[in-house]
Formats: structure tokens, C-alpha cells, sequence
């Protein structure tokens, strides 16, 4: 049988310390990219508060969101039915492996939301005893020492105020596909599906590499 994951994205607002979401978006994948079902969520609990909607860094995307929901292209739903709807979607296709580019902010962003909607009385978003990986810390891990990547970063100085290469899901994937033009979206589901090609680059290139956004215990 082949190994599923899931990949996933949120858009948040409030803080960078205090986030919460109002995009939930994910895929179900395999190794090598194929996508196997997709969901795009609004959240309507955040996204209908307006007061906090209005320090949303991409506030100025809110008139799209509401074209989309009316297309059906996103749905909006209440965060406790998206979490409901992404455990049945990992149980449906086996999944156990859960990943997201900077794993550690989208981790934070599930569970604050999840702790302030329900006042703490549930607390963690993803599923109990789910794997949660970091493709940013695998992108860290392939390209440390590609030649390829340095010159690109070099080249087009994608690089951290103290010139250390950049590891941005848009960078990588402008490197992945020479495609200098590429923007990101910054939507949940859109974000995902660049990010799915990452974790795939990764995957191919170092199959048993350590994913997991913490150190596993002995």
C-alpha cells in the first residue's frame, strides 16, 4: 500500500506570537506528489469577527474570500467541524504523517485557535499520536549543501540580512521549477500545493531523512 500524508497550511490573523486561523487548507499526498483528495476551509468562527479579521496580514484578500465561498471553490465552516473533517480525512486514507513548511508556526496557529474557541477545554488540533513534520526543517536538511541552491540564492540574493541562504516555501519552489516569476498565494490550499512539491524534492532526495519537527525520544 502506498504511504500517505497530509499536507498543511493556515493563514492567520491576530499576532505572529497569537495566532489564529481563518484558512485552513490541506492535501492528502503521496512521495511522489500525487495528490489524492484536497480541502479548503474558511473559518467561519475567526473570518466572521471582523474586529479580528482586521488585523489580518492579508486582510486585503477578504473580498476574494467571499467570492470563493459563494463559488463553492472554498468552504466556510466552523473550525470544530474542520478538525472534524481532518480526522476522518486521515483515518480515511491511513494517514499518520502530518506536514507543513514552518510545521512549528502552523502547529501553534491549530492549537491557539482551537484553545481560545473553546476556552481551553480542547487543546490540540491535530490527531492524538499523529507525527508532525516540518518541511522547512527537511528543505534544510537537502539543500544545506547543494551547489545548485547556493548559486540561485546568491545569484538572486535570497538571503538573510547576514547572507545566509533563505528557505521560504516560495524560494524553494522558484528554485524547484526555475521559475523566477513565481509568487506565492498565500491561501491555504494554494500554499500546500507548492509545498507538496517540496516535501516531495526532499523525499526523493534523502527518503530516510529525520521529517519530525521535534527530536523523537528514546
Amino acid at each position: 500500500m502506498i504511504e500517505k500524508f497530509i499536507v498543511l497550511d493556515t493563514e492567520t490573523t491576530n499576532s505572529i506570537d497569537d495566532p489564529f486561523c481563518y484558512d485552513i487548507g490541506w492535501a492528502v499526498v503521496d512521495a511522489q506528489g500525487a495528490v489524492y483528495a484536497s480541502y479548503s476551509f474558511v473559518v467561519a468562527d475567526i473570518f466572521l469577527d471582523a474586529e479580528l479579521m482586521a488585523s489580518a496580514y492579508f486582510a486585503d484578500k477578504i473580498p476574494t474570500y467571499w467570492e470563493q465561498i459563494k463559488s463553492g471553490e472554498r468552504k466556510l465552516a466552523k473550525f470544530s467541524t474542520i478538525r472534524k473533517v481532518l480526522h476522518a480525512c486521515a483515518k480515511e486514507y491511513g494517514v499518520t504523517k502530518f506536514f507543513a513548511h514552518n510545521m512549528r508556526f502552523d502547529y501553534r496557529s491549530t492549537n491557539l485557535t482551537q484553545r481560545f474557541l473553546t476556552s481551553s477545554k480542547y487543546r490540540y488540533f491535530f490527531p492524538y499520536g499523529a507525527e508532525i513534520c516540518d518541511t522547512l526543517k527537511m528543505a534544510r536538511q537537502t539543500l544545506k549543501n547543494n551547489v545548485a541552491y547556493d548559486n540561485f540564492c546568491y545569484e538572486n540574493h535570497f538571503l538573510t540580512k547576514r547572507g545566509y541562504k533563505r528557505y521560504t516555501a516560495e524560494i524553494i519552489y522558484k528554485f524547484l521549477t526555475n521559475n523566477l516569476q513565481f509568487e506565492e498565494e498565500h491561501t491555504g490550499l494554494a500554499d500546500v500545493l507548492i509545498e507538496k512539491e517540496i516535501l516531495r524534492f526532499c523525499l526523493q532526495n534523502f527518503p530516510e531523512m529525520d521529517c519530525n519537527l521535534w527530536e523523537k525520544e528514546d
